[in-house]
């Protein structure tokens, strides 16, 4: 990692702490919903994007101790993804796939729309890069879970 982290903004080290959290929060949520399903290709996808989440939130709790700070270790009770679990998780008691992937389509553009604040908070620093890449994984789940979302309505 670069010097420059050292020097993040308060309020950079504020967005990368948030999403390390919605990360965390991302990362249970996919494996809760892995554990719940029925169809093995989505519950597959979900332990992929858990997978990557996990990821995620490591490489941004590194950025977070570079710049000297302690990294949020668990997700957010109020963020907008911990809420989108909690209703997964009742959709998923008696819920179709198709109805698990429109839930996770939902909690996708709500990380995705935080990376995007994210993004335009930290333009130009150092940390912009690492956020872009994540950003460009998420962005992809968010399409493929959209795609498959609306491949199972379809084929209700």
């Amino acid at each position: 990692m670069s010097d420059a982290l050292v020097t993040m903004s308060p309020k950079a080290a504020e967005a990368v702490q948030e999403l390390t959290r919605l990360n965390i929060d991302s990362a249970e949520g996919f494996t809760a919903a892995a554990e719940s399903v029925d169809d093995a290709r989505v519950a597959e996808l979900f332990r992929e994007y858990a997978a990557q989440r996990t990821a995620n939130a490591e490489e941004l709790k590194a950025a977070v101790a570079y710049n000297g700070e302690s990294p949020a270790e668990s997700g957010t009770t109020r963020g907008t993804l911990h809420r989108w679990w909690l209703e997964l998780r009742g959709t998923i008691a008696g819920g179709s796939a198709a109805n698990v992937l429109a839930e996770a389509e939902r909690g996708e553009d709500a990380i995705k729309h935080r990376y995007e604040a994210a993004l335009n908070l930290c333009a130009g620093t150092p940390i912009a890069e690492l956020l872009m890449t994540q950003f460009r994984g998420v962005k992809a789940a968010h399409d493929h879970v959209r795609d498959l979302r609306d491949a199972f309505k379809a084929a209700e």
